[in-house]
């Protein structure tokens, strides 16, 4: 599956198949949680939240590329990333484009 953040794929032409997505909202182990938060003392990367935003990022893309494949897309235009708190300690990744046939 081709993924590209422009709304165009250089020298090909695609029929529209429509809008997918993907979501996932995780959160951290209560201990994790605490132990970055002493982090913030001192400054630095939350590495276990970076860790917890990678996985959530890969699953919300597989999740998306899952969809597009059943609706028979070659690729996926337009992707975009979005985040969101929903609690103290969790987030939402929500990723989104437009599913499309290569011609």
């Amino acid at each position: 599956m081709f993924l590209t953040t422009t709304e165009n794929i250089e020298g090909r032409r695609f029929n529209l198949l429509g809008l997918v997505q993907g979501n996932t909202i995780q959160s951290k182990h209560i201990g994790s949680d605490i132990s970055q938060s002493f982090k913030t003392i001192v400054g630095g990367e939350l590495k276990s939240y970076t860790d917890m935003m990678n996985k959530a990022r890969a699953i919300a893309t597989e999740r998306m590329i899952n969809l597009a494949q059943s609706m028979g897309a070659d690729a996926i235009i337009g992707v975009r990333y979005t985040t969101a708190s929903v609690m103290q300690g969790a987030a939402e990744i929500l990723v989104y484009g437009t599913a499309v046939k290569l011609v």
